[in-house]
């Protein structure tokens, strides 16, 4: 594979484009904010890095010339040989500083996706670490995007592909170098369709079906791709497939604009409410364990204010694992159906959250695992993520999938926060994914950018 994206904020970025997002004078780098370092201190230790090279350099010219010429690397290591760079990663890990900024907006679509991120306000998660956080419904993916790149929003709730999307430039402007600091959720989706088709369960009686997904970059886009292309169809001639954003799904399936969606609930559940849809399978049952949304930041905040991002991250993670026990979930889906929040019936939220559900087939499933909330951002998530952008056309070159997943999911800032609040933390952040009954191995992706449709 052609490594033409080794690091995608590195001084030996090739993007168009700094990967900092910000312009600079012609033929000079930007900072080393991506660096890996050595001793595993993850995102924070990056940004000691950051801070004791402007120390050291204060000059931005002179800095990045000899970040252009030597490489970030070399000058990392020359500094480290005569300051204690190794003690100053750790001393900013720990974090444990007052917030440098309290008061921060957060935006959040209304789907139980972004529970962690709702409930830490009402339940005062947030407050409990510092923090003054104002959490703002928001209409749509792309709003939430615009507003996050423009930084109306300090962290946003985001599908778990737009941070990768955002970093290598897809669907951007030019690259947005931003951060999924934690998962918000996994499993928790579902392919709805109408009524009208409760005897066209076999996927290859879908053709010329119109379906929905919430956005383009999105684990449904490419969870609903692939189930289709499993059963012999091409999403791209056989069926349409349009991005609708979730509040909306069940008006359109309705109004018999589309034939069903792959979607985040509550609006899986709400079409069951409402009559107007079944839940055809819960995508659990096609990829146990998948990542949905995330809680996004950008790079700079880690660099800037690490203090408030450390303060973030132990309050979403510890919001996470309270929202991710049974015993709470009643309690969790009564703090955030209200209007400011989800604006739905708690009994379509406590449907969602507890797995005791009606399905639209004169059934009453319990599936107790039916959304999980786990905040661990695993590599092997963020490669197949990328081979599907690739397999689908979003994604036009090749990319060094390891590296950009290492930079774009924050496995050890994840995993630091988790172990303080004696949560168990992965060896690793890398392991196979079983998708449809087939093992995906992160360290040998390739075959699953072919665009291959199976009889």
């Amino acid at each position: 594979m052609a490594r033409i994206f080794d690091n995608p904020f590195s001084a030996d970025s090739r993007l168009d484009g700094c990967g900092c997002g910000r312009a600079h004078a012609p033929g000079l780098a930007c900072e080393p904010a991506a660096a890996v370092p050595a001793d595993g201190t993850g995102a924070l230790g990056e940004a000691a890095e950051v801070a004791v090279m402007k120390a050291v350099f204060p000059e931005d010219q002179t800095r990045r010339a000899l970040l252009r010429l030597f490489g970030a690397g070399t000058v990392v290591a020359a500094i480290e040989s005569v300051f204690p760079l190794a003690t100053a990663r750790e001393a900013l890990a720990q974090a444990a500083g007052a917030p440098e900024k309290r008061d921060l907006k957060i935006g959040f679509i209304p789907i139980t996706c972004a529970t962690p991120i709702i409930m830490a306000h009402p339940m005062n998660f947030y407050s409990r670490h510092g923090l003054n956080v104002e959490v703002i419904r928001t209409a749509g993916w792309a709003v939430i995007r615009d507003r996050a790149i423009a930084r109306e929003y300090d962290a946003a709730h985001m599908l778990a592909p737009m941070p990768v999307a955002m970093s290598l430039g897809v669907g951007v402007a030019q690259p947005q170098p931003f951060a999924v600091a934690a998962i918000e959720n996994i499993n928790g989706q579902a392919i709805t369709l109408a009524t009208k088709h409760r005897e066209k369960r076999n996927p290859r009686d879908w053709r010329g079906f119109r379906f929905a997904v919430p956005f383009d970059f999105s684990i449904h886009n490419y969870l609903l791709r692939h189930y289709l292309a499993e059963h012999g169809l091409d999403p791209d001639r056989d069926v349409q497939i349009r991005a609708v954003p979730p509040p909306e799904m069940v008006a359109n399936l309705r109004a018999d604009n589309i034939d069903g969606y792959l979607g985040p609930d509550p609006f899986n559940q709400r079409a069951v409410f409402d009559g107007v849809g079944f839940i055809h399978i819960l995508t659990k049952e096609l990829w146990d364990g998948h990542p949905c949304c995330a809680f996004a930041v950008p790079r700079s905040m880690i660099t800037d204010t690490p203090n408030t991002f450390a303060a973030l991250m132990r309050a979403i993670v510890e919001a996470t694992a309270y929202s991710q026990k049974a015993e709470n979930r009643r309690e969790v889906a009564q703090a955030i159906a209200g209007q400011n929040y989800l604006n739905q019936p708690p009994t379509v939220v406590e449907q969602v959250l507890t797995g005791t559900f009606a399905d639209g087939l004169g059934r009453v499933q319990r599936v107790p695992d039916r959304i999980g909330f786990d905040p661990f951002p695993w590599h092997s998530m963020a490669i197949w993520i990328m081979t599907q952008m690739r397999r689908w056309g979003q994604l036009q070159r090749d990319v060094d999938y390891a590296q950009v997943a290492s930079q774009v999911f924050l496995a050890l800032d994840a995993g630091r926060a988790m172990r303080d609040l004696g949560l168990p933390v992965p060896a690793s952040p890398m392991r196979t994914e079983t998708i449809m009954g087939r093992a995906f191995d992160p360290a040998n992706p390739g075959a699953w950018t072919e665009r291959a449709i199976r009889a």
